[in-house]
């Protein structure tokens, strides 16, 4: 892959700040609609199925869609960022993509560190990044 700027840990994190608000406005406000108020505060996991087809399969399947057609998540195109495949810079694969979000469950497992390894890695990449040979690049007109 010819040379690109791997993105760091906090604009990552500014990436995220923006997708954490995206989805709560557009799982959060249906869910709330669905099932009042006992969205927030019932003490059930799950309230029913509008919770589970709302609140885990829409992200799962959106995020997937967005990382293998558009490369990144809202927070990620507003911060000019790109998800691509670690060795050749082309794009996501399903499969990729499939990875790199379950991957996310060991990233978090211990205190987040699978996470604040971008901040140390030399190519900026999270575990999930690394179990997806995936990297996270900062656009520019090369990277398009």
């Amino acid at each position: 892959m010819e040379k690109v700027e791997y993105a760091g840990f906090w604009i990552r994190c500014y990436a995220t700040f923006i997708d954490i608000l995206v989805m709560l406005l557009f799982i959060s406000v249906p869910l709330t609609l669905i099932y009042g108020a006992a969205y927030w505060q019932s003490n059930h996991g799950i309230l029913g199925f509008w919770d589970v087809f709302l609140g885990y399969i829409v992200p799962f399947v959106a995020t997937i869609w967005l990382w293998t057609a558009l490369g990144a998540t809202p927070g990620k195109l507003v911060a000019k960022l790109k998800i691509v495949d670690a060795e050749t810079g082309s794009k996501l694969s399903i499969g990729q993509a499939f990875i790199r979000y379950i991957a996310y469950i060991p990233a978090m497992l211990v205190f987040f560190l699978g996470f604040i390894w971008v901040a140390f890695d030399k190519r900026k990449q999270g575990w999930h990044d690394k179990m997806a040979n995936t990297v996270v690049v900062k656009v520019t007109p090369k990277t398009l």
